[in-house]
C-alpha cells in the first residue's frame, strides 16, 4: 500500500545534534558530582526520553538522581544555546527532501525524544514548522521504543500502520515503529550503527537522507 505518513526522528535524523548531546550530558554528570560518560555511551542514549537516558547512563533506576541530572542538562543546554560557536545543523539533503515529500502530498510527522518546547524551538530555529501535521514528543508519551508517539501520529492523521513508517537512527526509533506495526527505516549516519539498526528489524538504511524517495 501507498505511504501516506512518514515520521521522522528529529535528533540524529533532521538535525546533527550530536556535539550539544554529547557536552550536555558530560556537564550535568560533572555539575552532579558524578562518573562522567564516553561520548559513546550518551550516543547510546540518544532517542529516549531525558530522565530514561539519564537512568541508563546511571547505571540504576534511581529516579531522584536521574531528575537531578536532567535539570542540569536542561541548564547547561540553555548556557551552551547561548554560546557563538553553537550549532545544530541539518544534515545534507533534509529540506529538500521534505519539500519533496510536500509536494508529493505525503503527511509529515516528528517523533522525539525532545520535549514539545525543544522540538519547537528546532523546527523553529531552521524554518520547519510548516512540514509536520504531528509531532510527538516525550513529554506527552512514554519514552521510546514504547508505539505510543507513532500511535498518536496514525490518529492524528487518519493513517494505519500499512501506510505508515518511521524513519530514524537509533534502535529505539526501529522498535518503536515496528511495535507499531509499521514500517521502520533506518540512517547510517547518526548515533547508532547500522548493523544494530538491521538487527532491531530495520527494512532499509539510508546512507543519505535523500535516498528515502527511492522507498516510499
Amino acid at each position: 500500500m501507498t505511504v501516506k505518513l512518514a515520521v521522522f526522528d528529529c535528533d540524529g535524523t533532521l538535525v546533527d545534534s550530536q556535539a550539544t548531546i554529547v557536552h550536555c550530558a558530560q556537564e550535568a554528570f560533572d555539575r552532579c558530582g558524578l562518573p562522567v560518560p564516553t561520548a559513546d555511551a550518551v550516543r547510546r542514549i540518544v532517542g529516549l526520553s531525558l530522565e530514561e537516558a539519564c537512568c541508563v547512563l546511571l547505571g540504576s533506576d534511581d529516579r531522584e538522581t536521574a531528575r537531578a541530572i536532567a535539570g542540569a542538562y536542561r541548564e547547561a543546554f540553555i548556557s551552551y544555546r547561548m554560546r557563538d560557536d553553537f550549532s545544530e545543523p541539518l544534515f545534507d539533503g533534509v529540506l529538500e527532501l521534505l519539500d519533496h515529500l510536500l509536494a508529493r502530498e505525503l503527511m509529515l510527522g516528528v517523533a522525539t525524544g525532545k520535549n514539545m518546547r525543544g522540538l519547537s524551538h528546532v523546527l523553529a530555529h531552521h524554518g520547519l514548522e510548516r512540514f509536520f501535521v504531528t509531532l510527538q514528543t516525550a513529554d506527552l508519551h512514554p519514552s521510546k521504543p514504547h508505539p505510543s508517539m507513532m500511535e498518536a501520529a496514525m490518529r492524528d492523521t487518519g493513517a494505519t500502520p500499512v501506510e505508515t513508517v518511521i524513519i530514524g537512527d537509533t534502535t529505539f526509533d526501529i522498535e518503536m515503529g515496528i511495535a507499531a506495526g509499521c514500517r521502520a527505516i533506518g540512517v547510517a549516519y547518526g548515533n547508532h550503527p547500522p548493523a544494530e539498526l538491521r538487527a532491531a528489524g530495520a527494512a532499509v538504511i539510508l546512507e543519505r537522507i535523500s535516498e528515502l524517495t527511492d522507498h516510499l
